[in-house]
C-alpha cells in the first residue's frame, strides 16, 4: 500500500502540513516537529497563504531539495486549473510524490490511472450524489474543501462536522479536512468522531514562519494523541 494511504488507514488521525510557499526550511521544520505529510503546490494561487506558486520548472529546485532531504510522505497540487495540471504532470511524475491533490474539476482523466494516488478536492457545489461517485471514478482520497472563500479564517461549527460526517458516509474514502476555517487543538476529539483520516493545517492556523509552523504542529499532535 502507498505510504500515505496506509497512514491515512492506520493513524487515528493522520496530520498533513500544507507549506505556505515551496521553501525547504518550512518543510523540514515541519517534519522536524512531527508532521506525518507535507503537501506544497505549483500552478496555483492559494487564497488561504496569499502565495502565488510558479510552474514546475520553475518550483523544483525547492521541490527537489525537499524531497531529497522528506522524513515523510510529500504531496503535490499540480495546479489550480486542469490546463496547468494537464501542463505539468507527466514531468511531476519523475518526482518522488506520494499522492497528487487537485480540485475534481481540475483533474486530468489520465492522472487517475497512472499509478500515484489522486487526492481529489471538493468545494460546497459538490452534491453528495457527486461525492459518492469520487471513488467509482478512481479518486482514492478526499479533501473536504467545502467551506466558501470568504468564510475562511471564521470558527468551526457543528454544522460543519455534520457536513464533514456526511461526505465520510457517502464517500466511502479517506477524507482529509483542510483548516480552511480556524480549527484548533481543542476541535480535534470532534472531528475524529465524524470519521475524517486526515487534518490539513495551513496558513489559517499555522502563520508563514518556522516557529508558528512548528508550535501549531506540536499542539495538534499533542491533541491527538490524547484521543481515546
Amino acid at each position: 500500500m502507498n505510504d500515505y494511504l496506509r497512514l491515512l488507514n492506520e493513524n487515528r488521525l493522520t496530520l498533513i502540513m500544507s507549506l505556505p510557499k515551496n521553501d525547504p526550511a518550512l518543510c523540514e521544520a515541519a517534519f522536524e516537529a512531527g508532521a506525518d505529510v507535507v503537501k506544497v503546490h505549483i500552478n496555483v494561487d492559494h487564497r488561504a497563504s496569499g502565495t502565488h506558486f510558479g510552474p514546475l520548472a520553475e518550483e523544483l529546485p525547492a521541490l527537489s531539495a525537499m524531497l531529497e532531504h522528506r522524513k515523510g510522505p510529500m504531496g503535490i497540487v499540480l495546479g489550480g486549473t486542469l490546463e496547468a495540471a494537464q501542463r505539468d504532470m507527466a514531468a511531476a511524475a519523475a518526482l518522488p510524490f506520494s499522492f497528487y491533490s487537485l480540485y475534481a474539476q481540475n483533474v486530468p482523466p489520465a492522472l487517475l490511472t497512472g499509478g500515484v494516488p489522486v487526492m481529489a478536492a471538493c468545494d460546497s457545489a459538490y452534491s453528495l450524489d457527486e461525492i459518492a461517485e469520487m471513488g467509482p471514478c478512481g479518486a482514492q482520497i478526499l479533501e473536504a474543501s467545502i467551506v466558501p472563500g470568504g468564510e475562511y479564517g471564521t470558527r468551526l461549527s457543528m454544522r460543519d462536522l455534520l457536513r464533514y460526517s456526511a461526505i465520510v458516509r457517502r464517500s466511502g474514502l479517506p477524507v482529509v479536512v483542510p483548516t480552511q476555517r480556524l480549527v484548533t487543538p481543542e476541535d480535534v476529539p470532534a472531528l475524529v468522531k465524524t470519521g475524517v483520516r486526515g487534518l490539513m493545517i495551513g496558513a489559517v492556523v499555522t502563520g508563514h514562519d518556522p516557529d508558528g509552523i512548528q508550535r501549531a504542529i506540536r499542539a495538534f499532535k499533542a491533541a491527538i494523541a490524547e484521543v481515546r
